[in-house]
């Protein structure tokens, strides 16, 4: 069933010297977010240049600020219409048989050392039966061995850092989450949203693995509903899909993030066992 939701937010910044901004926090033009509407307001109108990645179709806003306040106000509202499967029907596609395009999402990264983590990953996960349920037991795993810990971690955080240190936010979860999927063998992706169900309101921060030819939701957290995920960006992990990068000196403000269904809505409380995807079908699943 498709939910409508209103969601948005406001950034504040007082800004000191010159500084270039880049944002992706705008809702990912995709088939599954039906009927978007939706505007981004800068005060002072700064000149923006607008980039979409041709790959992945995050949506990125680069504007440059030369000093003062600066204010930005998004609001949006989207159909938000989910693929649902049966989690035991998934299977885990074969190295041999992932598209070429996906294979990045194989490889470690700058916060994702999955090479690393390998050892680990197999002992832990190795003789599990392939398929979807295996990426729900490495969320069962995240989330009753890793304390959901705000502060215990920062933008530098790496996955085998979360893991050594058992504490981390939504980003040292997902990140662990990728980690354990690409060492063993599936392909992972860290994912940036607005979340329903999430409190207190936030950008949100969760992974997709694929398997069967499809792309598919996991939120290792339990801190939102995986079918009331609307996505901003995806990337190999953080360091490609920040909702703000700035490279200049500023002091950063209050933020607001609002996400709430238009009209009350029935959504899923099994938030890492449902089979979720707003990946646009599986023949295209890796272009989206």
């Amino acid at each position: 069933m498709a939910v409508k939701y209103k969601l948005g937010c406001e950034l504040s910044y007082e800004v000191i010297s010159p500084t270039v901004f880049i944002f992706n926090l705008e809702v990912a033009k995709l088939q599954s977010h039906r009927d978007l509407t939706e505007q981004l307001t800068i005060t002072p109108d700064h000149v923006r240049r607008i980039y979409v990645s041709p790959d992945v179709k995050n949506q990125y806003v680069s504007i440059c600020c030369q000093g003062g306040p600066l204010h930005l106000h998004y609001e949006a509202e989207v159909m938000l219409d989910v693929y649902r499967a049966d989690p035991s029907q998934i299977s885990e596609t074969p190295i041999v048989d992932i598209p070429l395009d996906i294979m990045p999402f194989l490889l470690p990264s700058r916060f994702v050392p999955s090479d690393r983590l390998a050892a680990f990953a197999n002992k832990e996960f190795g003789h599990m039966q392939k398929g979807h349920d295996r990426i729900t037991a490495i969320c069962n795993w995240l989330h009753e061995k890793i304390e959901y810990q705000p502060g215990s971690s920062n933008q530098q955080t790496t996955a085998d850092e979360s893991l050594l240190l058992r504490a981390g936010v939504c980003r040292d979860f997902a990140h662990l989450g990728i980690a354990f999927c690409r060492a063993l063998g599936i392909p992972a992706r860290f994912v940036s949203c607005y979340a329903h169900g999430l409190e207190p309101r936030d950008f949100h921060a969760v992974f997709e693995a694929y398997l069967d030819g499809r792309w598919w939701l996991f939120d290792a957290t339990r801190q939102a509903n995986l079918d009331g995920l609307v996505r901003i960006g995806v990337g190999r992990d953080a360091a490609e899909i920040a909702f703000a990068s700035q490279f200049g000196d500023i002091v950063p403000g209050p933020i607001r993030i609002v996400i709430d269904p238009t009209e009350p809505a029935v959504s899923s409380t099994l938030r890492t066992i449902d089979a979720i995807s707003t990946a646009e079908t599986a023949s295209n699943a890796g272009e989206e």
